[in-house]
């Protein structure tokens, strides 16, 4: 209860009057002050953010959802709003546009990540079929597939003999992700199918693979991978960015349940969840990077 009432009364008047202060101190907005800090590019754009979402100007709060094309626009009227000499401030401008940038391009990144999600598999479509199918080449280049619906589709991790049923959580998103991982990574993906098949601590690669999926999306979607994305890159981030967080999971993954020896794959959603928990406690550093490297 006290701790409800301080932040009401903090958001509502003791935050208002603490910017004043500080800005009839320094002579410099909140803004400004975020701008000309020597903080790195994450928790700059993440406190900007911030910053622009408690304002009480309406077209401040609009900011974060600007488009790519709108963030030009939107920083002039921030300027002016603010009343910002940017004759005496010269970088601020960049900084916040940059900042702006990473915000709605995060925003629009998410959209294109559900609008793929929604995607159900068709196996009408031959688009998702090549894929399926590349995908298995990629992880089995030496074994022929029988046929489209085979037991085979279980050597890969699937759970039955037409893999279509498996994607029906995540979508196309789930096989866009395993079919990156194998085609950027085909040594690293192959080697860990091949340690998915150990007969003590195996696992269901292309099932496992979906749900790290959905621990990607969820992060993204909840906000967590914020600061990876504003550290990794210096502007929009794009689906490949997306993909490339999914590879460090999958390869993350496999080496945690290695060393941590469940007793069971029965217990897989315990042990799931705490790698989670490992990988959040991860994106709270400001400096974080979740990536892998040495792509091809």
């Amino acid at each position: 209860m006290i701790v409800h009432l301080w932040s009401y009364l903090y958001r509502n008047i003791f935050r208002f009057w603490l910017k004043w202060i500080l800005r009839q101190l320094t002579g410099k907005c909140e803004l400004q002050r975020i701008c000309d800090g020597s903080m790195k590019r994450a928790e700059r754009t993440l406190r900007i953010e911030h910053s622009l979402e408690s304002s009480k100007c309406k077209a401040l709060q609009r900011a974060v959802y600007s488009s790519k094309d709108d963030v030009e626009k939107c920083v002039a009227l921030i300027i002016e709003q603010k009343k910002i000499n940017t004759q005496k401030d010269a970088v601020f401008a960049s900084k916040l546009q940059l900042s702006l940038l990473q915000i709605s391009g995060c925003k629009k990144l998410y959209l294109a990540v559900e609008e793929l999600r929604k995607q159900p598999y068709n196996s009408d479509n031959n688009k998702h079929e090549e894929q399926l199918m590349e995908l298995w080449n990629l992880l089995m280049p030496h074994e022929k597939l029988k046929a489209r619906i085979t037991k085979q589709w279980c050597d890969i991790g699937f759970q039955g003999d037409d893999p279509k049923t498996d994607f029906r959580g995540m979508g196309m998103l789930g096989l866009t992700n395993l079919l990156y991982f194998s085609k950027h990574y085909p040594r690293e993906a192959r080697q860990i199918l091949s340690r998915s098949n150990n007969p003590k601590l195996g696992y269901s690669y292309a099932i496992v693979g979906i749900n790290l999926t959905e621990m990607a999306y969820n992060l993204l979607k909840n906000g967590h991978l914020r600061t990876h994305f504003y550290n990794l890159v210096p502007g929009e981030p794009q689906m490949k960015d997306f993909h490339q967080f999914y590879c460090y999971l999958a390869y993350e993954f496999d080496k945690f349940w290695f060393e941590e020896k469940p007793e069971s794959i029965m217990y897989f959603n315990q042990y799931r969840e705490k790698f989670h928990e490992k990988v959040k406690k991860h994106l709270l550093d400001y400096d974080v990077v979740l990536a892998l490297r040495n792509e091809i």
